[in-house]
């Protein structure tokens, strides 16, 4: 009987334990390549094939797609590919809005930033490098240029060290930079990274210090922004820093559906303001209210202090705790466990009112945990926005994916030129970035190709760590089951999803899948 030929997918398995084994982790994995009998990379991409980038999210995905799509790209020496056909599933960025794009965007129209900038006033966006994007572009409603009267202040993060050995990132120098900028800008949105960059991670100890610097650093911006005169809000976009454990005990690097908190301050008051229960869309509307500035007609969602009246239109500070969601209190909950005296003296001083953060209140998938790209666009929308995800959950229910005319003309391409497909795979079955759903229907369309190649992306994050063999050996099964598809190499997202400009880490990344170079595997 003829032995079955593999998918790659045992193969890679057994790469990845014996990565584990040199201490490396699905986040952070080293390229690793297959190769045949002969030593020789199988499966790279080359000149005349078409490639399929199965990731939807955004920042993430920017600096690869420069990487094999820019013809003057310079940020890092690479092959260069000249006939490439590049497909991206949503348009993460206006610069690739001539590529291939298998979901068009739906752009928010009037965010907050558009309405406070055609009343005449001014505004500060300000966030370190990890988070800037959600500050501007999703803040912002998909819009990338700073509207008239607003400026954007990027704080680098740390690079070249493990994020929970700097629990603070560069949140202090936010901070610095805020405070001296405070009494000009009639609004000024601040995002604190750290408590979605260090939940995150496996370290309980880093989040717990996190959680205490975050608490020191609103400290020093409420005191500034008080003292010029600023009614203060303070959010969340998502839940995650809460949750330390999973229910079986492992460490929780994933998002919640926990609500998130609300609070005003306003330094000209002697009493309390006490905000309603709502959704992050109801912020934007609440700023404006803040600010005299009327709601317009896009904005559907209501302010969260109904009856508080402001005696003309104040500046804002919005202080946004990335990753900041209302848990149990115990054991499991960093924030609980943390320092965190200034916090502790928030809640107990002002009300503190619960939003939802997750599921169907931001756009996304009903009972989905929230993510820093929905919960900025919710925030700054002032309505409820559409995620991507679930259009492109629709489209995989109702079969709509499969008869996707961009995906459609990218196989027609490949079988025409007789040349390659490859797909670009994200490695988890839920995430904010994807899932590997998207490769599979892209194989089972692709079936009858002579080569279809998977580029595995290994998660880490919305995925427990170290579950990328079991991952791999399920994926194995179905695409014999769909009798298209090898998987050919895998690269951490860590190294090929930067978004910090490390352009150096994503050509790791880009070469492995170019020209072979990594960890080799049989």
């Amino acid at each position: 009987m003829m032995k079955q030929q593999s998918r790659g997918g045992v193969e890679l398995a057994q790469a990845v334990r014996a990565a584990y084994s040199r201490g490396e982790s699905d986040y952070n994995m080293e390229p690793l390549v297959r190769v045949d009998e002969t030593g020789s990379p199988i499966g790279r991409i080359q000149d005349g094939d078409t490639v399929i980038f199965g990731c939807r999210r955004g920042e993430r995905e920017i600096e690869l797609t420069e990487m094999f799509t820019e013809p003057d790209f310079d940020k890092a020496g690479r092959t260069r590919l000249n006939d490439l056909q590049f497909v991206i599933l949503t348009l993460y960025h206006d610069k690739f809005k001539d590529l291939p794009i298998a979901f068009a965007p739906e752009q928010v129209h009037k965010p907050l930033a558009q309405i406070i900038s055609e009343a005449g006033r001014t505004q500060l966006h300000a966030a370190e490098s990890e988070k800037f994007a959600h500050v501007t572009f999703f803040f912002n409603g998909g819009n990338r240029t700073p509207y008239p009267g607003e400026e954007d202040i990027m704080i680098p993060s740390p690079k070249g060290v493990p994020f929970e050995e700097v629990p603070e990132l560069s949140l202090a120098e936010v901070v610095d930079e805020v405070n001296r900028k405070l009494g000009g800008p009639d609004f000024v949105v601040v995002n604190f990274a750290n408590g979605d960059v260090i939940g995150h991670t496996s370290c309980n100890s880093a989040k717990i210090a996190a959680a205490s610097h975050m608490s020191r650093q609103l400290e020093r911006l409420v005191s500034a922004a008080k003292a010029q005169d600023y009614v203060v809000m303070i959010t969340a976009d998502h839940g995650n820093l809460e949750s330390m454990i999973t229910p079986t005990g492992k460490p929780d690097v994933a998002h919640t559906t926990n609500p998130v908190p609300f609070l005003v301050i306003d330094p000209r008051r002697n009493d309390p303001i006490s905000p309603r229960n709502g959704s992050l869309c109801d912020v934007a509307p609440t700023v404006l209210h803040a600010m005299g500035i009327p709601l317009p007609p896009e904005m559907n969602a209501s302010t969260l202090i109904p009856g508080v009246r402001f005696d003309d239109g104040r500046k804002v500070l919005l202080i946004i705790l990335d990753g900041w969601g209302l848990g149990e209190k115990g054991e499991g909950n960093p924030i609980f466990l943390a320092d965190t005296p200034y916090w502790d003296f928030l809640l107990e001083t002002y009300p503190c009112a619960r939003l939802h953060a997750s599921g169907s209140f931001v756009g996304l998938g009903q009972d989905k945990a929230g993510n820093s790209e929905a919960g900025h666009l919710n925030l700054g929308a002032g309505r409820i926005v559409p995620q991507d995800d679930i259009r492109l959950d629709k489209a995989m229910a109702d079969g709509s994916f499969e008869q996707n005319p961009v995906f459609l003309e990218a196989i027609r391409h490949t079988r025409v030129h007789g040349k390659a497909l490859h797909i670009l795979s994200y490695l988890t079955d839920k995430s904010s970035h994807g899932s590997i759903d998207y490769a599979k229907a892209l194989c089972r369309m692709a079936k009858g190709l002579p080569e279809v190649n998977l580029h595995i992306i290994f998660d880490g994050r919305s995925t427990e760590p170290g579950s990328a063999p079991q991952l791999l050996m399920e994926l194995e099964k179905e695409l014999d089951h769909i009798g298209a598809g090898r998987i050919v190499d895998g690269v951490g997202r860590g190294i090929v999803l930067d978004r910090d400009q490390n352009y150096t880490k994503v050509k790791r990344g880009y070469d492995a899948m170019v020209l072979g170079c990594g960890t080799a595997y049989r």
